[in-house]
């Protein structure tokens, strides 16, 4: 049986999934997960059970505005801090991952990372400053922090939106150390899936394309560390197919 446990860990909500005959078990291979904008915790649940199953002990936090730590923020001012967020949840993660080794319950050579949307975009970020990341997995996601950056100030400025360039480069030069295209040898052959559907009008499957063809000469010694999945027919959704390829990723690699 599956447990769902809510726990506070400081400012962090998050729900901790695992079966029950390991839930206080030590030493277990444990799998970060976060969610999109706009989404939380708990409607995740469904992945974090299909992960448990295998053994993982999951970890959901709500990201800052989100969930149970969603405040006043309205949904225009949360897009807007889309970066802050990401860049929170990428320095919360450190603390997630000190809490749960220093009780023991995760091993901190199997430790996975994987988020949807926000999440992968997230995912990414970690993925350069985060060595212990054995295994990764994102769904939706783009390592282009300047680039979708940009795009997203043009978008909202086009809708009307004032956004002070001394703001946007301010912005932009903080997302540098954690924009993962600039510095792909931070990988380091680390076992990465990519899972994108095609028709994605929110965040483009070019971005994962795109990243894929850069990263595969980097892993020429290990091809199976890297792999692509792409859905012809998919938009900004992410598949039950997805969750199962993401599920059999993190499988073969870290139990």
């Amino acid at each position: 049986m599956i447990s769902i446990e809510r726990e506070q860990l400081g400012d962090i909500s998050l729900l901790h999934v695992a079966e029950e005959k390991v839930r206080d078990q030590l030493n277990q291979p444990a799998i970060f997960f976060f969610h999109g904008l706009t989404s939380a915790k708990d409607q995740n649940l469904h992945i974090a059970y299909h992960l448990a199953e295998e053994g993982y002990r999951v970890i959901l936090p709500d990201a800052l505005h989100h969930g149970e730590r969603e405040g006043t923020v309205t949904g225009e001012q949360r897009t807007m801090l889309l970066w802050e967020i990401v860049m929170n949840s990428i320095n919360e993660l450190q603390q997630l991952k000190d809490h749960f080794t220093h009780n023991g319950l995760i091993d901190e050579k199997r430790i996975g990372v994987a988020g949807t949307s926000m999440g992968g975009i997230t995912t990414y970020g970690a993925l350069t400053q985060y060595p212990w990341i054995h295994t990764s997995a994102t769904l939706m996601g783009t390592a282009y922090y300047e680039h979708f950056a940009n795009q997203q100030i043009e978008q909202m400025r086009a809708h009307g939106i004032s956004i002070p360039d001394t703001l946007a480069s301010a912005t932009l030069k903080r997302l540098a150390a954690f924009d993962l295209s600039k510095q792909l040898s931070t990988l380091s052959d680390r076992p990465l899936m990519i899972w994108h559907g095609e028709k994605d009008q929110i965040v483009p499957a070019s971005y994962s394309t795109t990243l894929y063809n850069e990263l595969v000469p980097n892993y020429s010694d290990r091809p199976d560390h890297l792999a692509l999945y792409l859905e012809k027919e998919t938009g900004h959704a992410v598949s039950r197919q997805a969750i199962f390829q993401m599920k059999s990723w993190f499988t073969k690699h870290m139990l």
